[in-house]
């Protein structure tokens, strides 16, 4: 395998916002440095990094996850796979260990939104099980970021 899975660190900053920007899931009204900062403060050990300890150069972080739970059901947010590591089960071992997590937790109910038109990553979740359901999302910003 050489990659192993953990809690976050203050370290990781920023290999995990050079992922995320190389996975296409940045945006810009979103700080991705401030939604890391946000996510440290409210159950960071939900905030997972895949690591490769064989990477030439040291250790590096090849994946991610974020996770969270409101008592009603949990979410995941910001999943990626360095491109050098895909199809190595990287994605699929980050989010069975948020749903172990969660699962402690006393959770009943995982959710996660995809972006309209990525069938790839739908196609992804419903090889773990997830079900497809028609919502309407809505959201208010709080705080701008941009």
């Amino acid at each position: 395998m050489g990659w192993s899975i953990r809690a976050f660190e203050d370290s990781d900053t920023e290999a995990v916002v050079a992922l995320w920007e190389e996975a296409g899931l940045t945006r810009p009204w979103n700080d991705p440095h401030r939604d890391i900062e946000r996510k440290l403060r409210v159950q960071p050990e939900l905030f997972l990094v895949a690591v490769d300890q064989d990477s030439p150069g040291g250790a590096t972080v090849v994946g991610s996850v974020m996770a969270g739970y409101d008592g009603h059901r949990g979410w995941l947010y910001y999943l990626a796979t360095a491109s050098t590591h895909r199809k190595r089960g990287v994605a699929r071992a980050v989010v069975g260990e948020a749903e172990r997590l969660l699962l402690e937790m006393g959770c009943a109910k995982i959710q996660l939104m995809v972006r309209e038109g990525n069938e790839s990553v739908l196609g992804f979740y419903d090889s773990l099980g997830y079900e497809r359901f028609s919502v309407s999302n809505t959201g208010k910003r709080l705080i701008a970021d941009a």
